[in-house]
């Protein structure tokens, strides 16, 4: 919803989710150096026809945007961000995005390829989500999977509040959202250094154009902006299901200011079985962290921070992504100012 509502703005375009950024940054050092034009052919024949990208989605040319990335500058954040740049160049818009919930996850991974990047992220209630997450044909790992997701997210989202510069990290919550839409996203767009537009507040004729047909899990979408799903987990979860996501979730609900409702505490079993699946995600995050070590000493000469970041905007080229790191570091434990106007970025 917040991804259409961003898309109608007639200055930005925001594509449906892809699946390169990410895996691009991961492999990276598969690439080469970029400074070489057949690596930068390369990465982009991987971007434009490799097997999971969901490049497919954005409806360009697979030619014409390996070519621009060729003869783009020689730095991955660039690469990629050529891609962004022509599905909005498509509607003619100046500005783009990216959606997916794996970036809130990987923040220090985004502003090292795009250091000039705002990064906006949308809270809901923990007991709607794990409802939601639980209905989606492609979740996998059940309710304790989807309630590990959510305190994740949590987690990282109130890290980047305390750590990021107040014009790089906007939070918005989603009952906010749809309770005011006009208001949610003034606030929005002056975090963004944009003028509201009404087209905003109706997202829903966005769906036809950045919603893909085969997601049909997104059917909401396509409908009116509505405060029905809210509290909505009353009816959606087992009392079994509510009762463990209160258990687990109760710190982060609260410091978001949802309120609890009565509900029984949890068994030992589900105790148990919830602190297995969360010890098994930990092992896994820790494996591929070491796996990506030894690739990277396999490598023997990582990449220079310099040669990540993209050469697109203004911004971008007025200082080095070392310099943006640096810059966003400096506020990790300080109270986050007033935010400025970014009408000149």
């Amino acid at each position: 919803m917040l991804q259409l509502m961003l898309h109608a703005h007639p200055r930005i375009a925001i594509p449906p989710e892809t699946r390169f950024l990410l895996a691009a940054y991961k492999r990276r050092g598969e690439w080469g150096d970029l400074r070489e034009a057949a690596n930068r052919d390369r990465l982009a024949a991987w971007i434009t026809r490799g097997k999971g990208t969901n490049f497919r989605d954005l409806g360009l040319d697979p030619d014409a945007v390996a070519a621009e990335i060729v003869a783009g500058p020689p730095t991955l954040g660039s690469g990629i961000g050529i891609v962004f740049r022509a599905y909005a160049r498509k509607f003619d818009k100046p500005r783009w995005g990216d959606k997916r919930p794996a970036y809130l996850l990987n923040i220090g991974k985004l502003l090292r390829m795009f250091p000039d990047a705002q990064i906006i992220n949308i809270v809901r209630d923990g007991r709607d989500c794990v409802a939601s997450l639980k209905e989606q044909p492609w979740h996998r790992g059940g309710l304790n999977a989807a309630i590990s997701t959510w305190c994740r997210g949590s987690d990282a989202g109130q890290r980047a509040l305390h750590t990021l510069p107040p014009d790089t990290y906007y939070q918005v919550y989603y009952e906010s959202l749809v309770r005011d839409p006009v208001g949610a996203m003034t606030a929005i767009c002056d975090f963004l250094g944009e003028e509201y537009h009404p087209d905003m507040a109706g997202p829903s004729t966005m769906a036809a154009i950045a919603v893909p047909k085969r997601k049909v899990w997104h059917e909401l979408t396509h409908g009116e902006v509505t405060t029905q799903r809210i509290g909505s987990f009353v009816e959606r979860l087992d009392p079994e299901d509510l009762a463990l996501c209160q258990s687990v979730m109760r710190r982060p609900l609260l410091l978001h200011g949802y309120q609890l409702i009565d509900a029984p505490r949890p068994t030992w079993v589900q105790m148990r079985s919830y602190l297995r699946q969360r010890a098994r995600t930990v092992g896994a995050r820790t494996k591929r962290a070491v796996r990506s070590r030894r690739r990277r000493i396999a490598w023997r000469q990582p990449e220079p921070i310099d040669d990540i970041g993209a050469h697109l905007t203004s911004a971008q080229c007025a200082g080095t992504s070392a310099e943006y790191v640096s810059k966003s570091a400096e506020h990790v434990g300080k109270p986050r100012e007033p935010r400025e106007s970014l009408a000149n970025r």
